[in-house]
């Protein structure tokens, strides 16, 4: 998702210089008009401006204090706002705002929801965590790579907003292809059931845009094989994120911890390549084996 997200910075008119491991994704950014950087450190010296993604919160992290070599924090110079991207834990995204106040710069965590498609349509929502001064400073840049932007409160906050959001898109997930499942069983067409439900309440973002059944919707992955906007191993590591915060919380959230444990058997199988919505074909597989005599 950086890439798309730098390619609308560069057509908004800002100076963006970029770093990937992958070979394709540089050679992606190059041809946006990012000007790609030879290591992850030459991006930042005398950049105004920071903005990681990155799969965990390990690697944010790491990338900020360097392990045993200079890391971001070091390079910067004094006063760069540093804004994290990534969805991570929320105590990693804390640590990662205090390392950076302590190297005497500014960070907010800002997570994303709208997936690759969102992110090259720049439309991607933002859940920041921050100061308000941060929020304020960082609010233009963000608003060329979304149009939601939300000012969830104070550091780690945004992360908090992105691991309940995510649960709730899991737990309906399961709940819309659980539905459509019941359905097949009871005679029922995929058509008529859609077009009660995305007009009554069961209406959601799974069933109205991300449709787990094809026909409905033509732009869900379903229509093409499950190739993810949102993979299967990313719902699962976001569901262990809340999985997570729901331990240390003590909160009684029993459908969070279930879809978790869902996801993470989807994950470990087939579906960490696929669309988080093929886990309908899991659940179609499973009643199978359910089915009464």
């Amino acid at each position: 998702m950086g890439g798309p997200m730098a390619a609308n910075l560069v057509a908004a008119g800002h100076r963006v210089r970029g770093f990937d491991l992958v070979v394709a994704a540089r050679t992606a950014a190059a041809d946006a008009g990012v000007e790609v950087a030879a290591s992850a450190v030459e991006c930042v010296r005398d950049a105004e401006v920071v903005i990681t993604m990155l799969p965990a919160g390990q690697h944010v992290l790491s990338a900020y204090h360097g392990d045993a070599r200079p890391g971001l924090l070091a390079a910067a110079r004094p006063g760069t706002l540093f804004i994290d991207c990534s969805t991570i834990a929320v105590d990693d995204a804390r640590t990662a705002h205090d390392l950076a106040i302590a190297a005497g710069h500014r960070q907010l965590d800002a997570p994303v929801s709208g997936g690759v498609v969102g992110a090259e349509a720049g439309t991607l929502a933002f859940m920041v965590g921050g100061s308000s001064e941060d929020f304020a400073a960082a609010e233009p840049l963000l608003r060329a790579m979304g149009r939601r932007i939300v000012h969830c409160g104070s550091p780690g906050l945004g992360q908090a907003a992105k691991v309940c959001n995510n649960m709730i898109l899991g737990i309906t997930m399961i709940g819309v292809s659980e539905a459509f499942v019941l359905g097949e069983r009871l005679g029922l067409d995929h058509r008529a059931l859609f077009d009660v439900a995305s007009n009554a309440s069961g209406q959601c973002w799974a069933l109205t845009v991300n449709c787990p059944v094809p026909g409905p919707v033509p732009s869900s992955p379903a229509n093409h094989d499950y190739r993810p906007g949102f993979a299967g191993a990313l719902m699962a590591k976001d569901l262990g994120l809340a999985a997570e915060a729901i331990a240390s919380t003590g909160a009684d959230a029993a459908l969070g911890r279930l879809a978790s444990e869902i996801y993470r058997s989807y994950a470990d199988g087939e579906g960490a390549g696929r669309d988080f919505s093929g886990i309908i074909e899991t659940i179609r597989q499973s009643s199978e084996g359910a089915r009464p005599a």
